[in-house]
């Protein structure tokens, strides 16, 4: 369901009284519009779905766009703005009904998750890549965390195996093999495939991550019947429905996150190192570049509401802005506005906490190897990329206004 639908749907039940029309007969043509284009997207959305899961391979581009932005609304019930943003502070963004548990849950298991942020780096970066290839949330690699702690070798006593935890039927039904030779739960990139085809399919059904939560951890079967008794498909209404290992597990999920991504976001290449000693601190972090790297904040030049839309996503390699702007089609000074020094960082220090619009970032998403193998052969021939256009254009102000 496209953004502008949502939040035309949404709006409904608040429309003013003479909108009342849109339930009368003259008003039915467009209620019933309305339905059909929604009920349309549901069928388009469980088609492709189900298409990911039985051919157990990587879904193609198209797909790939069209589950971002499917999937991107799935933390609304978490987040005031769908998703977490990096660059404002994160008690500012929560939903209230999560911080009793975080704080409680950081004084018991903080200091364990923080020293996880070091090694566990080369899992998250895994599963991270893994996950941006079925177009989901990169938030979601945290439930390896709470389910297995990252271990390969983890296994519950009801037989559930691997970093994912996942039931010996559960795992082959999303194509792993596991006999009496051979259990691919335990193969790390094998396992993170299979779960992300689990986790599009449950998103189908539930369309809300905290509910795909509750249901991975006990079952759609009880967040169904969790929704028929409180009559709501909101986690904070229908949480004291569920068993109580599944209320806990989706409030375990929310204080990992928030440890790990709350005070700097260390778990990917390219966080504040600084961060991880100041765990217990909510604090304003723009994804800040190591002093060494850039002693500047690079969101200073960035206006209040820029600050709002956009996003970041950390990344290596040898990426070039040049590459980046056209392939997104983006002004080149507009780029460099949202990511000052990009390639002089990048070129000393190897990482970057890229910043773009959303619509740039799905983009980018959906195209990051093709334009960081352009970037290299752009490196190796020595060859010269075209730019559009070389400085950002500033709007003028009207007078008098």
């Amino acid at each position: 369901m496209n953004k502008l639908l949502l939040i035309s749907f949404l709006c409904l039940p608040f429309l003013p009284v003479s909108a009342e029309n849109i339930f009368s007969s003259k008003g039915s043509g467009l209620q019933r519009n309305l339905q059909d284009t929604i009920l349309e997207d549901i069928v388009k959305e469980s088609q492709l779905i189900k298409e990911v899961v039985k051919s157990r391979s990587v879904p193609q581009k198209e797909k790939v766009q069209y589950f971002n932005q499917v999937t991107k609304y799935g933390f609304k019930n978490l987040f005031s703005n769908y998703s977490y943003n990096t660059t404002l502070p994160y008690n500012a963004q929560i939903n209230p009904n999560a911080e009793i548990f975080v704080q409680d849950y950081m004084k018991a298991h903080g200091t364990y998750l923080q020293n996880m942020k070091g090694w566990g780096r080369p899992y998250f970066n895994l599963i991270e890549t893994v996950l941006q290839q079925y177009g989901l949330p990169r938030e979601l690699k945290y439930i390896a965390v709470i389910e297995s702690n990252l271990s390969t070798g983890a296994t519950s006593y009801m037989g559930a195996g691997g970093p994912w935890q996942f039931m010996p039927y559960t795992a082959r039904d999303y194509g792993l093999v596991v006999n009496g030779y051979l259990d691919e739960r335990r193969d790390y990139y094998k396992s993170t495939h299979a779960v992300a085809r689990y986790l599009l399919a449950l998103y189908g059904q539930m369309h809300d991550w905290l509910l795909v939560m509750a249901a991975y951890n006990g079952g759609p079967g009880r967040v169904y019947s969790a929704m028929r008794k409180s009559n709501s498909k909101n986690f904070w209404d229908l949480q004291y429905y569920l068993p109580a290992e599944s209320r806990t597990y989706v409030k375990r999920f929310i204080a990992t996150h928030y440890i790990m991504e709350g005070s700097g976001g260390v778990t990917t290449i390219g966080g504040d190192q600084r961060a991880m000693n100041n765990i217990y601190t909510p604090i304003y972090n723009a994804g800040r570049i190591n002093e060494a790297q850039n002693t500047s904040d690079p969101t200073s030049s960035l206006s209040t509401k820029e600050l709002v839309d956009v996003e970041m996503l950390p990344i290596s390699g040898k990426y070039n802005s040049l590459v980046i702007a056209k392939n997104l089609a983006m002004d080149i000074g507009l780029f460099n506005h949202y990511n000052p020094n990009f390639d002089g960082v990048m070129s000393s220090a190897g990482n970057f906490d890229l910043r773009l619009p959303p619509d740039k970032m799905q983009l980018f998403l959906a195209n990051k190897y093709p334009i960081l193998n352009e970037s290299i052969q752009a490196l190796l021939s020595g060859a010269s990329v075209p730019v559009n256009k070389m400085t950002l254009q500033k709007t003028k102000e009207k007078k008098g206004s």
